[in-house]
């Protein structure tokens, strides 16, 4: 098919899938090859001499670099073969030798040149490639020069690359960079002496006028001086940091820094495996315990216990039920790794001396729901470590959510926006950790450590005397607020509080700060903070927790929009001012940070007594299981403490890239081109898979605009298809502003639209109704249907294609505070494990759910895992009666055990321990740690994992709805006091009635061995083992019954008792010590007549 190109210049590549039609009026007339001969080669400096067949020798039939014969079949034999300028593996040309991954080209046939390496050696070019350096436009000097300098003899040759230093550089070794258009010596090694001078670049038609080349994605001279201009930015950024004696500049100081990319353009975050001497016995270890566990199945099945029938075939069950569990716990683990980042290249990338910060807007969400729970004091602390954060003040907006409509909470707040005017600068001006006032002063460490500053001491002493004063206002407002009128509460006007009904109030949004005129003591800008509280109506589902996020999501969009969004609990301060940062490093790295749809952070906490007796901290999930799924599509998302991208929040695909042609032509159709590729193809493909271990960028193409204005990689992002207005309305509501909004995919505002306007559609998009035949909680935003919705929606945003990533800073970035008595803890987990038996029982669950999308197999044997777990209460239950069903009745669920049994047990018990031993080695948990969470999963799993079973079902089946219990926030009567308070809650009664049975049930083992001597106490060895087991597990249980006051409550005992009883009378009923048939009578030999 022919094209009419109109006289007009056609180019392109069908590898790249390029096309440019150049709209030139006139092309220039070509001269003759002996006219373009003058092209000099951009390595060596030669001339680019003509082949025999008369024409310009080309090495890339891509790009057409300038490069002679010479470095041309230099760079194939020892080189990287690849061209300098668009990274092409350079193809064979008739007369040059052979290398290991050409093509078998039919129309090459000089075959007595195929190894021919003869001409390349005597041609000097080792000698003279040493003495090649850079210069204006390319590399200066030729080979003639460097053969007269005999201190150029027996250099090694150096490697080339392109614009950056190779990975495979070694740090001695020399490199010679050859930037696309370098200027004088920028990027490269000084010349060394004994050199001519450099040498200017020269076009191909130089009396051409370059308008006739028309419009095009050609970077002609304004684009590059531009683009050189910024480059020269960059350096003087290096050249700012490396010269700290005020001196002048020469140049000298980066004689060897020089040719490597400045810090600013390296990546901002790198991944760190886990040592092979660790990781590897792990791997092992997981592999024979499966064996093992077939070993062990085969013998428990085949070798069942006729006497006890029963009893066997429910213990083999529950097994099976726990390999299940244990194999879509462990498995998730197999590929753990760790993250570091680089602050210092984040700022070197975006914040340039002189020049407003480039780093991306965040939005804080804080929610909190009930003030007399969650106490005000601890919500402004954590409002205050947010506005006194390390990150630009302009670009930081807090929200803070109060789904309780509480004045008390917005008294809180005006009461924190004024102190902020003190504290944040004070923050920023002495650098203090954390920023959070509370924690801040309350640390028992010498607090003039590294702070010289003389004014430091008595400023900080003025500081905590301000605080202090602050805390008797917040705690007056508290004492207020337990008295509520009875015609509620009114302003300061007269006017009543519109939230004095919680169920029943309009829609509610404040700016303390962040408006003009409001600044801090010193005169320096604020971080914008808005208290939001959306509109609540009887009759509409509000959603709890997800829908206050929804509506915070569109209230930010409308007001600030940022790009990225920050998610805390109001118990969750900021502990390291850098937290921001260190998300951006992930969210704002140029080559993979698009893919990423939220940076998630480990929940850390304060408060927890020093043997964290209930597993609050939660330092093997954290430390261990989030490390395992980071090295898959990144960890789940925990509620709190997570960087959010507000495009992936909107139900957005993950970007696609686009794959690069695999074939050569499309004459063929694909599966043919597979079946019938050469022996080239394999063998090139194989080298292709060795070289994607190496850290090189061979496929990097600088041609493209947007590559030289950017200083990135080329990410070939397939842009997402383009929605109507009506189906944009109908996914994300009627409001054309933040409808609008949605499309910036780096957010901002438009600056002429009013305040009040804004305001008044913010107000609108937090209405009751707005969601309404809408998509929000369906497929846009947090996602409703379970009250943990924090699983929910991050298995979403991976079926999308996304993945998420795990930072773990050296200082936590957020510390909370946790539920350290017993009640509340099992309240806490019953919450947790009701929304994860929501989700099994919905259209969501993980089994049947988004297949065909971007979620991997490991990473959803870990969402599976994260829902089935509420059903293993109920096996747990069961198997931890065995051991006392077993003591009470005289029968065991194993029978005889031989020595092949007895082998495979202690292969078992030894596989499960060094599994253990080795999570705690690449996690760094402590072993009291790991035990603790072991405690606490069977305590858990017999108390708060069943009740949360039958309340699921209940609830989705029946559509009984249940309550859960806001977990207490703080409270401080002294130190761990709280940890010893006593709550009645029917939680209680199952751990303790197995505590009760267990113990019976040894006392009767030991009491029945005693009575029938030396031959029973083989057997009952066993029995105690697996009831001790059991009794292990519970001992943090039994001590927080009896509290600080060694007494177990009255309630808790009469349950217990009762219940302890009846399983005794069906013991006694079943099997009592004497038989059915009466006393066995044996002749015991004695005449009792006589």
């Amino acid at each position: 098919m022919a094209m009419n190109t109109g006289g007009r210049l056609v180019a392109g590549s069908h590898n790249r899938n390029e096309f440019v039609l150049i709209n030139a009026d006139e092309i220039g007339r070509i001269k003759s090859v002996h006219e373009l001969s003058g092209q000099t080669c951009q390595i060596c400096g030669d001339e680019v001499e003509i082949t025999v067949d008369g024409e310009l020798f080309v090495a890339c039939n891509e790009c057409a670099f300038p490069v002679c014969r010479t470095c041309y079949e230099y760079e194939r034999k020892e080189g990287t073969q690849c061209c300098p300028q668009c990274k092409t593996r350079y193809k064979r040309i008739k007369g040059s030798p052979r290398v290991e991954g050409d093509e078998d080209e039919d129309d090459v046939d000089d075959l007595e040149h195929e190894f021919d390496y003869g001409d390349i050696e005597a041609s000097g070019f080792t000698q003279s490639a040493g003495a090649v350096t850079s210069g204006h436009g390319g590399l200066a000097g030729s080979a003639k020069t460097s053969k007269q300098d005999p201190s150029a003899q027996g250099l090694e040759i150096p490697l080339l690359t392109y614009g950056e230093e190779d990975a495979e550089i070694a740090y001695n070794q020399n490199a010679i960079i050859v930037p696309p258009f370098a200027s004088h010596g920028n990027g490269t090694h000084p010349t060394p002496p004994g050199t001519t001078a450099p040498l200017h670049p020269r076009p191909m038609v130089p009396e051409k006028d370059i308008a006739l080349y028309g419009y095009g994605s050609v970077a002609w001279k304004d684009r590059m001086e531009e683009w050189k201009k910024r480059q020269n930015d960059k350096l003087q950024v290096v050249k700012h940091q490396g010269n700290n004696d005020g001196g002048e500049f020469d140049g000298s100081e980066l004689d060897t820094d020089l040719p490597m990319m400045d810090e600013g353009r390296q990546p901002l975050s790198r991944k760190l495996p886990i040592a092979s001497s660790k990781i590897n016995p792990y791997r092992m270890i997981i592999l024979l315990r499966l064996v093992v566990l077939g070993l062990f199945f085969h013998y428990r099945i085949l070798n069942p216990v006729p006497d006890a029938y029963g009893l066997w075939m429910t213990s083999v069950i529950c097994e099976i039920w726990f390999a299940v569990s244990w194999i879509l716990d462990q498995f998730p683990k197999w590929y753990p790794i760790e993250r570091e980042t680089y602050l210092d290249r984040l700022s070197l990338r975006y914040e340039k001396e002189g020049k407003p910060s480039e780093l991306a807007d965040i939005d804080v969400f804080v929610s909190t729901v009930d003030p007399m729970k969650e106490p005000p004091l601890i919500t402004a602390n954590t409002v205050l470590s947010i506005l006194a954060v390390d990150y630009p003040v302009d670009k930081v907006a807090c929200y803070v959510s109060d789904d309780g409509a509480a004045m008390l909470t917005f008294e809180a707040l005006s009461e924190t926006s004024e102190f902020a005017r003190k504290w944040v600068p004070f923050c920023k001006k002495f650098n203090i950790e954390p920023r959070a006032p509370e924690w801040y002063f309350s640390q028992k460490m010498d607090y003039l450590k590294n702070k010289v500053h003389p004014a430091f001491v008595r400023e900080r002493r003025e500081m905590k005397r301000e605080y202090e004063e602050f805390k008797v206002r917040i705690n007056r407002l508290v004492a207020m607020a337990e008295k509520v009128p009875e015609d509620g509460w009114t302003m300061q006007d007269g006017t009543p509080w519109p939230g004095n009904n919680v169920r029943d109030h309009p829609g509610m949004i404040q700016v303390f700060l962040g408006h003009d005129g409001v600044r801090d003591i010193e005169g320096n800008e604020l971080p914008r903070l808005v208290y939001v509280s959306r509109e609540k109506r009887p009759g509409f589902e509000h959603h709890k927790k997800a829908g206050a996020m929804n509506a915070l999501i569109r209230v930010s969009a409308v007001l600030s929009n940022a790009p990225y969004l920050l998610n805390v609990d109001c118990d969750h301060y900021i502990n390291n001012s850098k937290a921001l940062r260190e998300a951006m490093c992930f969210m704002m790295d140029p080559t993979s940070g698009k893919k990423v749809c939220y940076v998630q952070f480990p929940q850390r906490f304060d408060g927890i007594d020093r043997h964290d007796r209930y597993s609050n901290r939660n330092v093997v999930f954290f430390d261990i299981n989030m490390k395992g799924l980071d090295g898959l599509q990144g960890p789940i998302y925990v509620g709190t403490g997570c960087v959010f991208r507000r495009q992936a929040l909107y139900g957005y695909d993950a970007p696609a890239k686009k794959k690069p042609p695999s074939k050569t032509c499309n004459c063929w159709p694909k599966w043919c081109c597979l079946c019938c590729g050469s022996r080239k193809n394999k063998r090139s493909k194989t080298k292709k898979d060795k070289k994607k271990s190496k850290h090189r960028e061979a496929s990097k193409q600088i041609h493209a605009l947007e590559t030289i204005e950017e200083g990135i990689e080329e990410t070939n992002i397939v842009a997402r298809p383009p929605l109507s207005q009506e189906k944009l309305e109908k996914k994300f509501g009627q409001s054309p502003v933040f409808v609008s909004s949605t499309l910036l995919e780096n957010g901002g505002i438009p600056k002429t639209v009013s305040s009040p306007s804004l305001l008044k559609e913010a107000i609108h998009v937090i209405s009751c109704g707005y969601e309404d035949k809408t998509e929000w909680g369906k497929e846009v935003g947090w996602i409703y249907g379970s009250v943990t919705e924090d699983i929910l929606t991050g298995f979403k945003m991976h079926c999308h294609g996304w993945r998420s990533v795990y930072c773990m800073p050296k200082r936590p970035a957020f510390k909370g505070s946790a539920p350290i008595n017993l009640s509340d803890r099992l309240h806490q987990v019953l919450r947790w494990a009701l929304g994860s038996v929501e989700i099994f029982l919905s259209k969501h669950c993980p089994i049947w759910y988004g297949y065909g999308g971007g979620l991997k197999w490991l990473e959803r044997f870990s969402y599976i895992n994260s829902v089935v777990y509420p059903w293993t209460s109920l096996p747990l239950l069961v198997y931890c009666t065995l051991p006392a069903i077993c003591l009470l009745t005289g029968k065991f669920i194993v029978p005889e055990i031989s020595n092949y049994a007895s082998i495979i047990f202690m292969a078992l018990f030894i596989s499960i321990a060094a599994t253990g031993v080795l999570e705690m080695q690449w996690g760094g948990v402590p072993i009291d740690d790991w035990w603790r969470n072991e405690q606490f999963w069977v305590i858990g799993g017999v108390s708060s994992h069943l009740f949360a079973l039958f309340q699921g079902l209940l609830k989705v089946l029946a559509g009984v709805s249940t309550n859960f219990t806001v977990t207490s926030k703080g409270g401080d009567d002294g130190e761990f006091a709280e940890l010893y308070i006593f709550k009645w809650t029917s939680l209680l009664i199952p751990p303790t009635t197995l505590l009760i049975i267990n113990i019976v049930g040894v006392v009767v083992g030991i009491a029945d061995a005693v009575n029938n001597g030396y031959d029973s106490w083989g057997p009952l060895f066993g029995k105690l083992f697996f009831a001790i087991w059991v009794i292990m597990h519970l001992y943090p249980f039994l001590k927080g019954l009896t509290g600080k006051q060694d007494r177990v409550p009255t309630v808790i005992v009469i349950w217990s008792i009762l219940l302890a009883s009846i399983l005794t009378l069906v013991w006694v009923r079943v099997n009592p010590f004497i038989s059915r048939e009466g006393p066995i009578l044996e002749i015991c030999g004695l005449n009792c007549d006589d």
